[in-house]
């Protein structure tokens, strides 16, 4: 019996190895009916992530089974603010050439639903909208708060590790691939308290390198911003009108109703923000806030001491130091003990110097 079991599994394993023989056979000759693939072509941008492509030629008088072309990102290095948006240069590149018989200054239309990937753009000042080309320049982001691009037409993912197709996305702290534990989610509450002697306060103060801002304010007060750069220049920015602004680089979206304002910034801010409130009506107003505070001050592991005998057996511990992410340095001990994910590490023990010491 026993010898029957061995023969049929060893009938199936031979079996096994045969069709996987006859499989990678059929895939070598697939792939033999190709030239080799081409030299990759030069990038469709020179920043903000583009494509490049290369091209290989079938060999066979049939068919052959595949794809002739692929595609891979490049550039993906951030462009200078001044050099606009890349969806928004293929619609001014439209403005001296008439459409109708007119000449108009053309505004990108982003993020459609149906088509991403067509360039649709609306004449400045008119209800005028229409699609320029059937195709925007291979790289262009499909919606704006995405990193997935159009290529040929077709919007391809894109991950935040910039792999056409990978699926990889960053966490709330922004770190792609992520585990959450660079920063912290802050939520609070405001409650404004009316007083003779002044005429504005404090909500919340916002640190640099923070993400997902957002403030609702219900009542009859106002919100505006106080910013405070690294280098330590401060500017205030009133918030009256509904509409997206960039303070500091941080583009912010306010949007202002009778009885209600919502302030959005998806950050990192490039600034400490510090969120005021300027009293307006003898009516009390409240403001919801929460937003991912980046923790700048982490525990770092030291080196070992000296060892405590320089022979005959000593030991020597690690200790840990309070690190300043941001100016890259070490900090007092209260700066790592103001975030409660901060755990410090436990000093390690290691004996040292053992050999004997000389007569």
């Amino acid at each position: 019996m026993e010898c029957c079991l061995w023969t049929t599994a060893g009938t199936l394993l031979l079996a096994s190895l045969v069709l996987s023989s006859r499989t990678a056979r059929s895939e070598e000759d697939r792939d033999s009916l190709w030239d080799a693939w081409g030299s990759w072509s030069e990038c469709s941008r020179t920043c903000g992530g583009g494509a490049s492509y290369s091209l290989r030629r079938c060999l066979s008088s049939k068919t052959c089974e595949g794809r002739n072309i692929r595609y891979r990102t490049c550039s993906n290095v951030d462009c200078p603010p001044e050099a606009g948006d890349f969806r928004a240069q293929q619609c001014s590149a439209h403005n001296d050439v008439k459409y109708q018989g007119q000449l108009y200054e053309w505004l990108p239309i982003s993020n459609d639903p149906d088509n991403p990937c067509s360039l649709k753009c609306q004449a400045r000042g008119t209800a005028l909208v229409v699609e320029l080309a059937p195709k925007v320049l291979d790289g262009t982001r499909c919606y704006t708060e995405s990193l997935d691009m159009c290529i040929s037409g077709l919007c391809q993912i894109v991950g935040c590790d910039h792999q056409l197709g990978s699926v990889v996305k960053e966490d709330n702290c922004g770190v792609c691939n992520g585990d959450g534990s660079t920063c912290r989610l802050v939520r609070g509450h405001y409650k404004s308290q009316l007083s003779a002697s002044k005429l504005d306060d404090t909500v919340v103060a916002i640190p640099y390198g923070s993400r997902q801002v957002r403030l609702v304010l219900k009542g009859p007060d106002h919100l505006y911003l106080e910013t405070k750069t690294l280098q330590g220049m401060k500017s205030e920015n009133s918030l009256s009108t509904t509409g997206s602004f960039l303070v500091e680089n941080s583009s912010i979206d306010f949007q202002k109703f009778p009885d209600k304002e919502i302030l959005r910034i998806s950050g990192p801010l490039t600034a400490d923000f510090t969120i005021k409130i300027h009293y307006a009506g003898a009516a009390d107003s409240s403001v919801q806030f929460i937003f991912y505070q980046p923790i700048i001050h982490r525990w770092r592991e030291t080196d070992f001491f000296p060892c405590s005998a320089s022979c005959g057996g000593g030991y020597q511990l690690t200790s840990s130091e309070c690190f300043d992410l941001r100016s890259n340095r070490v900090v007092a001990d209260q700066y790592c003990h103001y975030y409660p994910e901060n755990i410090k590490p436990k000093p390690k023990l290691q004996e040292c110097n053992l050999d004997p010491c000389p007569a």
